[in-house]
Formats: C-alpha cells, sequence, structure tokens
C-alpha cells in the first residue's frame, strides 16, 4: 500500500510555474512523485529542468492565461504530452495597485479576466476529463483577500473573494462525481507580486509585526498544503480553503 502521501503516476498541470508560488509548488509536486505539465506566458524552463533532475517527466505548456484562449488546449497538450491528468493548480495571476477611486477599466478587467475567468474555464476544462475518469484534484490559489479587503488592490479583492465562492460552488457539483476541489490561500508570501510591499518600509514593519511567525513566507512553505491538497491523505476535504499564512487569521 502506497503513502497516502504519494502522488507517483500521477499528473499535474501546475499553472503560473515559472517563478515563486507556481515554481514551488510544480517541485514539491515532483517530489512527491507526480509529473508536471508548467503552464504559463514565460517558459518555465528552470522549473522543468528541475523537475525532470528527480526522475520525473516534466513538459512547458505556453499559454497566455489573460483570455481563455488557450483553456482548452492546455488541457488537450498535458493529456497528449503526458498521459494522463489528475491534479490542476491554479497559480497564475495578476495584481494592479492603485487607490479605489482611481482604479481604471483596464486594471479592472486584467486582473479578473486573469485571476478568475480564466480560473473557472480551466477548472471546467480540466473538470470535464477528471469527472470522466471519476477523479481529480484541483487546487485554487486563493489569498488573505479571500477573507479580508486589503486597500488599493480592489480588482484583486473582488477576484480572490471569488475564488473562494468558486471553490465552494465547484466542491458541492463536482465532490459526488470523485473531484475535490479545495484552495490554499496564501499569506504574506516574498514573490515578484509582494515586491512593493516589501520594498514599503512602513507596510513591510506593519505586516511582519502582524504575522505571529514573525517573517514573510517562503513559496517553498506552501509545498506541503499543495501535496496533502493533491493527494488522497485529502479524499473527503472538499470546499476547503487553507491558509498557510504564518497565523495571520489568528491574530
Amino acid at each position: 500500500m502506497t503513502h497516502p502521501f504519494d502522488l507517483t503516476g500521477k499528473v499535474a498541470i501546475v499553472t503560473g510555474a515559472n517563478t515563486g508560488i507556481g515554481q514551488a509548488i510544480a517541485l514539491s509536486l515532483a517530489a512527491a512523485g507526480a509529473d508536471i505539465a508548467a503552464v504559463g506566458r514565460t517558459p518555465a524552463e528552470e522549473t522543468v529542468a528541475k523537475v525532470r533532475s528527480m526522475g520525473r517527466k516534466a513538459e512547458i505548456v505556453a499559454a497566455d492565461l489573460s483570455t481563455i484562449e488557450p483553456v482548452q488546449r492546455v488541457v488537450d497538450e498535458t493529456l497528449a504530452k503526458l498521459g494522463g491528468l489528475d491534479v490542476l493548480v491554479n497559480n497564475a495571476g495578476i495584481i494592479r495597485r492603485a487607490d479605489a477611486v482611481d482604479f481604471t477599466e483596464e486594471d479592472w478587467d486584467a486582473v479578473i479576466d486573469t485571476n478568475l475567468k480564466s480560473v473557472f474555464f480551466l477548472c471546467q476544462a480540466a473538470g470535464r476529463h477528471m469527472i470522466a475518469q471519476g477523479s481529480g484534484k484541483i487546487i485554487n490559489i486563493a489569498s488573505m483577500l479571500t477573507f479580508q479587503g486589503g486597500i488599493r488592490v480592489p480588482s484583486y479583492t473582488a477576484s480572490k473573494s471569488g475564488i473562494g465562492g468558486l471553490t465552494k460552488l465547484l466542491a458541492n457539483e463536482w465532490a459526488a462525481k470523485g473531484v475535490n476541489v479545495n484552495a490554499i490561500a496564501p499569506g504574506y508570501i516574498a514573490t515578484n507580486n509582494t515586491t512593493a510591499l516589501q520594498a514599503d518600509e512602513a507596510r513591510n514593519k506593519a505586516i511582519v509585526d502582524r504575522i505571529p511567525a514573525a517573517r514573510w513566507g517562503d513559496a517553498s512553505d506552501l509545498g506541503g498544503a499543495a501535496v496533502f491538497l493533491a493527494s488522497r491523505a485529502s479524499d473527503y476535504v472538499q470546499g476547503h480553503i487553507l491558509a498557510v499564512d504564518g497565523g495571520w487569521l489568528a491574530r
């Protein structure tokens, strides 16, 4: 009997796998045994090389998820190149910052299209395959702003609040069909998306002072949660949003 966290023989799509959270999750899934389809606008060459160095299969699937045009192709290409699809991690996302009174329609649409619209339609495309095979794991990347309002990021907050609701809706529809749909809500993780906050001395201090763990998270801190939600260990977990936040929400 295999270990409940073993992903040997599984195939995982990870979007935004080039750097940061996406790369860390892809490497963690590979370390647990999964083969990886690394999806993104920028070819995830480093991620693929690292996965292959572990003895796992890995393929680059080029896709600009600012529109839903490539969604079905992502699934089809993964099936063709890696021979299956068992796990989908919707990590790709963007953020735009401005005061709410100045926020533009362009910035609103860009964030919602990438962070919410494309996520839903990729869930749909992967979900059709998973429902047909009677099993699958979908992991959406939520945020602290799934629970809180934040400031100066109205479209990002709306998109991540939407991810929370979408995760629960899909779980309601697909749990009985063998497909688990859950989300991870990272706390303040040191990535390209948070560079501006880290560089703002006052904001950075305020953030760290509130985190019980007293530090920014590293992208690798999310790996264990991803492996759990991708594996048999989470078979009875449905519609859950797992905060990996150093205790932020507890304070």
